[in-house]
C-alpha cells in the first residue's frame, strides 16, 4: 500500500511508516510548531493502516524530547492503537531511550500506564 517518511528536522522526529512490515518508527525530537498538522498525516496512515485487513503493528519509538501538544498526538496515535487492541489487533509498542536520559524513561512509563497491549520500555546505549 503506502509507505510514509517524514524527514526529521531541528523540532521534528523522523517518521517511517512500513505498510509492507508492520512497523510505524519515529526517531528525535518532537516540539513542532504545530503538533497537530505535524502529525496530522502519521494519523491518517495508522487509520489507514488498522483500517485494512488485520495485520500487526509495531511501534518502534526513540522519541528524546516531546512538548505537551506532541505528548497529546502520541496520546491520540496510542488511542487508536489500544481501539485496534481491543477489536483483536496484534499491537506492541517498543519504546528506545538512552538510559542517561530518565525523563524519557518517565514519559515512557506515564503512556505505558495507559495501556493494554504490549508496551516496552528498553535501554538503547546507540540512541
Amino acid at each position: 500500500m503506502k509507505e510514509l517518511h517524514i524527514q526529521g528536522g531541528n523540532s521534528t522526529p523522523e517518521i517511517q511508516g512500513d505498510w509492507e512490515r508492520g512497523v510505524l518508527a519515529m526517531r528525535g525530537d518532537s516540539y513542532p510548531e504545530n503538533s497537530f498538522e505535524f502529525f496530522g498525516e502519521v494519523i491518517q496512515w495508522l487509520e489507514d493502516y488498522l483500517g485494512q485487513d488485520g495485520r500487526p503493528l509495531q511501534l518502534e519509538l526513540r522519541l528524546v524530547y516531546m512538548n505537551t501538544s506532541s505528548v497529546k498526538a502520541m496520546m491520540d496515535i496510542f488511542d487508536l492503537c489500544e481501539d485496534a487492541f481491543g477489536k483483536g489487533r496484534e499491537v506492541r509498542v517498543s519504546w528506545y531511550y538512552d538510559p542517561r536520559n530518565d525523563r524519557v524513561f518517565d514519559l515512557a512509563e506515564e503512556f505505558r500506564e495507559d495501556c493494554s497491549f504490549p508496551f516496552e520500555i528498553l535501554a538503547d546505549g546507540g540512541a
